[in-house]
């Protein structure tokens, strides 16, 4: 990742502003434009086969945060199907395990399960994603008065575009799937790169010019298969004096740690490691963010939690600059840049709730 912003505009706009851009720093070249075309499909007059799918597998209970063990059981409305189930983050197959009673899920798990019947194809892949965590687990400290803006993933604006200001190429797209979810509304990322490109998906989800302290907290599913040099998970606000305050905040495979926007609009690693790489597939992932900023535009990085465990940054740098925004705007950046030469990813956003005050 090298550009950390991307924001909404008016298109009258921007070509006046390509000449400014050109000598612009690169690493805050916002984006303004969103791809889209036409899926050209091609349909068929004749179905390749009438026999109709075996209904998906169902969980009980459904995939979520629990403090306690829990006793998950599958079902499937298709009569006689026999239900095949994984929990090593392998696709079932009906060499896989044949479901026969209740399992027990003690701690972290991903459990993928499909059905098959006489005279049905195969049901579509379910999982299930279950996190068994301590009431005492640690997180940031939100206030009473706090804001919350929450399900920020369920909004229909996200918008997305390739990063100019990374190599290669990046082409994405973002939809609300229901599995894996904990609130049924999960959102899918689906990014294929060339040449360590990064896309960028945003959302504005609030106008708050006051609000100095912010705590972003959301859970973050990364798929089997997926080539991550970076995420980015973002913020930017835009005060009463038209000044965007950036809070850039990313876990970078090249430094092996988090990173944060710094002085120079650079980023600057941070003491403590982080690395995409290292986090378990097919599993859900907590992150917690905390940071604010003072009157002057210099925003402190406290802290990040991931899973329960606290990683202090406490780190002061200038982030403010004269971009032109819309006063009031606070949009969330989440971004996903490529490892290597080509290949792609699928990431999960869930339960993203930004609180402000």
């Amino acid at each position: 990742m090298r550009d950390i912003l991307s924001a909404p505009m008016s298109v009258s706009i921007i070509v006046p502003l390509r000449k400014f851009f050109r000598t612009f720093p690169r690493f805050l070249l916002p984006l303004f434009f969103t791809g889209c075309g036409v899926n050209h499909s091609a349909s068929s007059s004749k179905n390749i086969s009438s026999a109709p799918a075996a209904a998906m597998p169902v969980f009980t209970p459904a995939a979520g945060i629990y403090t306690t063990a829990q006793t998950v059981t599958l079902s499937a409305a298709t009569a006689g199907a026999k239900i095949y189930y994984t929990t090593d983050g392998t696709v079932p197959t009906t060499s896989s395990n044949e479901y026969t009673g209740a399992i027990q899920v003690s701690g972290s798990e991903v459990i993928e399960a499909i059905a098959v019947a006489p005279n049905y194809t195969k049901s579509s892949l379910a999982k299930a994603g279950y996190v068994i965590q301590s009431p005492t687990v640690s997180g940031p400290v939100i206030p009473a008065n706090a804001t919350a803006s929450s399900n920020i993933q369920e909004l229909d604006t996200w918008i997305f575009n390739h990063d100019p200001a990374t190599p290669g190429t990046s082409v994405g797209a973002t939809s609300l799937v229901n599995t894996p979810s904990f609130s049924a509304h999960s959102r899918q990322f689906v990014s294929s790169y060339t040449n360590t490109g990064g896309e960028i998906y945003s959302v504005v989800y609030a106008n708050d010019t006051t609000s100095m302290n912010f705590v972003y907290d959301g859970w973050v599913w990364i798929a089997a298969g997926s080539t991550i040099a970076n995420l980015e998970l973002d913020s930017n606000q835009v005060t009463e004096n038209g000044q965007t305050v950036i809070y850039g905040f990313q876990c970078s495979g090249y430094s092996q740690t988090w990173e944060y926007s710094g002085a120079g609009v650079k980023w600057v690693r941070s003491s403590q490691p982080c690395s995409v790489s290292n986090w378990r597939t097919n599993a859900w992932h907590h992150v917690q963010i905390s940071y604010s900023r003072d009157n002057s535009g210099n925003v402190t990085y406290h802290s990040v939690w991931l899973d329960g465990n606290e990683q202090v940054i406490n780190a002061t740098v200038p982030s403010s600059f004269a971009l032109g925004w819309q006063v009031g705007v606070v949009q969330t950046q989440f971004q996903v840049d490529g490892l290597g030469a080509s290949g792609g990813s699928t990431v999960y956003l869930d339960n993203l709730t930004i609180y402000r005050w």
